[in-house]
């Protein structure tokens, strides 16, 4: 079968592999290609000297090809040697990375889009006096080096598209993915269902699967200690509980992201002591920042029952044997971000897609449903 449109072509990063075959192998699948030595992706390596300095190499002719850029810039299990020592590639080396293949690319191709899930530095997206406004300057340099369209999922803040002028931003909304599977893997109670926001910030995200649920809604706040900063924020005294009472009722908590994971917890736990019955945590992107010493901490208290069940998504890099735990839910994403790629590149609207209210709605309604019959 002859291809829709022969000029799409995928640069997968070094940090995003597993993710871009998944894609490579829907987009395969969706256009009839039934060729096992056809790919989507084109052949890049980004090679390092011994000092650290790094090019990239795009190994097979990209000319007036509509290219799409995948990168999960979280991947920290990427690494390079420098003087001898292993490093473990930061959001700053994948970032770097993403400039090298633009720069190779020597404005052969006919368009260049950028798909960054977590968005490059998007918790430093406003200035608070002499700081560095990093997101936006991300922004610009893409925009600069003539990226035509740039998308990402789940931004902390999606104002900071404002940053833009003559590139386009697409904001990925991911609570339809998680909810559907949430759907089909739990028996909830919808009767008996409460969301929560673990902080103000998470307020409007809570009270959008609220309304989809159909549940109630409550919010924790955070009092802080002003008067010290640990690993560059204001240290949580306490989260004080807002709304309807959990009290033997099944609780969602949602959130943009897990970081070190702590705050979350402290949330289950205070939950659970106010009496919830059930807990599920979501989260778009789970980070662990802690290494080693977060996935300890979920790992302590799903056995110590403060939480029942973690959904997120494979946006963002987590181990496998982090994984392979009885209490992490992965949502496979690669099939909503294949019909993006697919629309954008036959020129069709992407909206249903950024969003999907419709389709979840009449899932919860048969969910619902039969759960009445």
């Amino acid at each position: 079968m002859e291809l829709v449109s022969s000029n799409l072509r995928l640069i997968v990063m070094d940090n995003f592999l597993e993710f871009g075959d998944k894609v490579d192998k829907h987009l395969k699948l969706m256009r009839g290609i039934d060729d096992d030595k056809f790919s989507f992706i084109v052949p890049t390596t980004l090679p390092r000297f011994a000092s650290g300095e790094a090019k990239a190499v795009i190994e097979e002719s990209i000319r007036a090809k509509d290219v799409y850029i995948l990168s999960d810039v979280t991947n920290y299990s990427c690494t390079y040697t420098m003087h001898g020592f292993i490093n473990h590639k930061s959001p700053d080396d994948h970032y770097q990375d993403i400039k090298r293949v633009i720069s190779a690319m020597n404005g052969a191709a006919e368009s260049v889009k950028v798909i960054m899930p977590f968005l490059y530095e998007s918790r430093q997206h406003k200035r608070k006096g002499r700081e560095s406004q990093d997101c936006s300057l991300m922004l610009h340099e893409l925009e600069y080096l003539g990226v035509k369209g740039i998308l990402t999922c789940d931004a902390h803040d999606p104002g900071v598209r404002n940053a833009l002028h003559s590139c386009s931003f697409d904001n990925i909304y991911l609570t339809h993915s998680i909810l559907e599977q949430i759907i089909e893997n739990e028996n909830l109670d919808f009767d008996n269902l409460i969301v929560v926001a673990p902080d103000t910030g998470a307020s409007d995200r809570a009270e959008y699967y609220a309304n989809i649920l159909g549940s109630n809604i409550g919010q924790f706040t955070k009092r802080r200690d002003y008067t010290k900063i640990v690993n560059g924020k204001n240290p949580i005294i306490a989260h004080e509980y807002i709304g309807t009472d959990v009290k033997d009722k099944s609780v969602i908590v949602v959130d943009d992201m897990i970081s070190s994971g702590q705050s979350m917890l402290d949330v289950a736990e205070r939950l659970k002591n106010l009496g919830a019955k059930e807990i599920i945590l979501i989260a778009s992107f789970a980070l662990f920042s802690d290494g080693d010493k977060s996935i300890d901490l979920f790992q302590n208290a799903y056995k110590n029952n403060t939480f029942d069940k973690l959904y997120t998504t494979n946006l963002s890099y987590v181990p496998l044997e982090t994984k392979n735990l009885e209490w992490f839910n992965e949502v496979d994403c690669s099939e909503h971000i294949t019909k993006i790629i697919d629309s954008l590149n036959n020129h069709h609207s992407i909206s249903s897609l950024l969003n999907g209210k419709e389709k979840i709605l009449k899932k919860v309604y048969s969910a619902k449903t039969k759960k009445a019959l």
